[in-house]
């Protein structure tokens, strides 16, 4: 087992940027294929010609220089009295640090000065740590230091794979190298500035931070509750067990292989296999194979998954408030990505939900 880590305070909202669309390429098959959403964006195969190298464009980043954030003391998350304490899961945080300090105090996680104080509890990030906000590289030390404090109180922090630490490990260990991408000549190091790279977090990614994303596993299962990071069932493409596919994921990144990598990046960008027509059958696929009774997944904002965000031209960039997760999937999943980046909620929720 690999170590890694309520919603937020009310804050201003900046305006909601959506400048860039999904391609078909990273979404299910389904009604929904073909679909524009926004999203993490891998070279689509129908799309571009041989030869094709994507480059970097909008991306939905806020500036939250103008926010207001409001402190507030935190209630000590509840203890069991014999057991393990109670579990607590984390979406995806994409480098808004203060955001995230916000959410855990707000649950009594960590205090005023962002140390652990939650004693046996259990807390599980569901990936997703860089890329798009501000301090990608503080919020992956702010979890390993957190996963230490909660060792010592006699609980544990712990973290997943996202696509996105694998789009980091790959623009860091394979640059411009070309790989094949099934639409001609694609780069780790494009996509990663195409999904969002920043490069202070470049900058200051160093090999011990590497090494632990690298042993990060992609699943596991807690108390029921089967925790991903991405809504696809690609992860059946990897083992049928939770051991297995952990150990391929593993597997994978330490052959150092270029294509293998980006197989692995392309297959768990994919989103949007639970919803609609045939997503709780999905579902079940998952839970039938590897145990528990609900999936738990970031990955997919979940105004995306309700269909709530904007039209196509624009016209309503809006959206709706996130304030708690989602429950779909004839209630066989939970969506924990409230959209931080498009100045949602960062979502921090104790299992398992009274619903």
């Amino acid at each position: 087992m690999t170590q890694g880590a309520g919603q937020g305070p009310e804050v201003e909202r900046t305006a909601t940027l959506r400048d860039f669309r999904v391609p078909a390429y990273v979404h299910e098959t389904g009604p929904y294929a073909r679909s524009p959403h926004p999203g993490d964006v891998v070279p689509p195969d129908e799309v571009h010609p041989e030869g094709y190298t994507p480059t970097q464009r909008d991306l939905p980043v806020i500036n939250r220089g103008d926010t207001v954030q409001v402190t507030v003391d935190p209630a000590p998350a509840p203890q069991s009295a014999t057991g393990p304490g109670p579990l607590y899961v984390v979406g995806d945080v994409h480098g808004y640090l203060d955001e995230l300090l916000a959410a855990l105090r707000e649950q009594g996680l960590v205090d005023s000065a962002g140390q652990w104080c939650a004693g046996t509890a259990r807390l599980w990030f569901l990936g997703d740590f860089t890329d798009r906000g501000p301090d990608g590289i503080g919020v992956i030390d702010l979890v390993m230091r957190l996963s230490a404090e909660a060792a010592a109180a006699g609980g544990y922090c712990k973290a997943l794979m996202g696509n996105h630490e694998l789009l980091l490990l790959g623009a860091k260990r394979f640059g411009d190298t070309p790989v094949n991408s099934g639409a001609g000549t694609a780069t780790f190091q494009a996509a990663w500035l195409l999904n969002g790279g920043q490069k202070t977090d470049m900058d200051r990614l160093q090999d011990h931070h590497l090494q632990w994303m690298a042993r990060l596993d992609a699943v596991e299962e807690v108390d029921g509750h089967l925790l991903l990071h991405s809504d696809t069932t690609a992860y059946l493409d990897y083992g049928r067990s939770i051991e297995e596919v952990n150990d391929t994921v593993r597997e994978t990144l330490t052959r150092n292989d270029a294509d293998e990598v980006w197989d692995l990046f392309r297959k768990l960008t994919k989103r949007f296999s639970f919803r609609d027509e045939g997503g709780a059958d999905a579902v079940r696929s998952l839970l039938d194979t590897y145990g528990g009774t609900r999936v738990v997944h970031g990955h997919s904002p979940i105004p995306y998954l309700l269909g709530e965000v904007g039209s196509e031209d624009g016209e309503d960039d809006s959206g709706p408030v996130i304030a708690a997760p989602h429950v779909y999937a004839d209630g066989l999943a939970i969506a924990m990505d409230g959209g931080v980046t498009m100045a949602g909620k960062l979502l921090v929720q104790q299992l398992p939900l009274g619903v």
